[in-house]
């Protein structure tokens, strides 16, 4: 009888392990999620990648929808073509019109929308990044909420829309949120801006090292003859006083 019980319990605890265990080795759900490239600094611009996993063994995403925030609008939105999604970017008109390098600004983007154009998707297993170009960063929040619906190929739909709360645990659907970092001192610059000042950098740092070759071969060049002349001159002299 009592051979029995400990047998007993001992196939309970070795229960209770195996399902502790399974429950270890399940992987956390992956979500929609944003994050710069590079630096999000606040009234700059930035490129951004929507990262959208494909969370279903039996279908594949079809369509991604990206809501932008109401309370702090971007006028500036920019789409770089993914192969195989075409894209939609809606815009609304502002009850409170943007100034924006001394223009004035009536609408703004609020949704952005990927479909993809061969009904593929993202398959089960993998990932894909949408990238945007986004801007003037607002100036007075230290980060953007962007909800995001995701539609799978057997018409679920799921809603990353739950704004994360500080101290809080992670919401079961978390919208994207990008954090953004302090100001740069150049922060009122486009993006272009920035992708010409980069050239231009490049242009005069490599402008000057060629002036400063070319300079270092002169003074080598003259100093060369120099040494050359005063060879010949030691010459002469020297046989002058052997014929002497």
């Amino acid at each position: 009888m009592q051979a029995s019980r400990i047998a007993s319990r001992a196939l309970a605890a070795a229960g209770a392990a195996g399902t502790a265990v399974l429950a270890l080795s399940v992987p956390a759900f992956a979500h929609v999620s944003v994050q710069p490239e590079g630096a999000a600094a606040k009234g700059g611009y930035a490129v951004v990648d929507f990262k959208v996993p494909n969370e279903r063994d039996n279908a594949s995403t079809t369509k991604v929808e990206v809501d932008f925030p109401a309370d702090h609008p971007l006028a500036s939105v920019m789409t770089q073509p993914v192969a195989g999604w075409n894209v939609q970017v809606t815009k609304t008109k502002l009850a409170k019109p943007l100034t924006m390098h001394g223009e004035k600004i009536d609408e703004a983007v609020t949704r952005v929308t990927w479909t993809a154009a061969d009904g593929k998707g993202i398959q089960p297993g993998y990932f894909q990044k949408f990238p945007l170009s986004l801007g003037a960063l607002p100036e007075n929040t230290d980060q953007l909420v962007f909800k995001a619906l995701q539609t799978y190929s057997d018409k679920e739909v799921v809603r990353w829309i739950e704004v994360p709360q500080a101290g809080q645990d992670e919401p079961e659907n978390p919208a994207p949120v990008l954090q953004l970092s302090a100001a740069a001192d150049d922060h009122h610059g486009t993006a272009e801006d920035a992708s010409d000042k980069a050239a231009t950098t490049a242009a005069a740092d490599s402008g000057s090292g060629s002036h400063d070759t070319d300079t270092t071969a002169r003074v080598l060049a003259v100093a060369g003859i120099a040494v050359g002349v005063a060879g010949v001159a030691y010459g002469v002299l020297a046989g002058r006083r052997r014929t002497a």
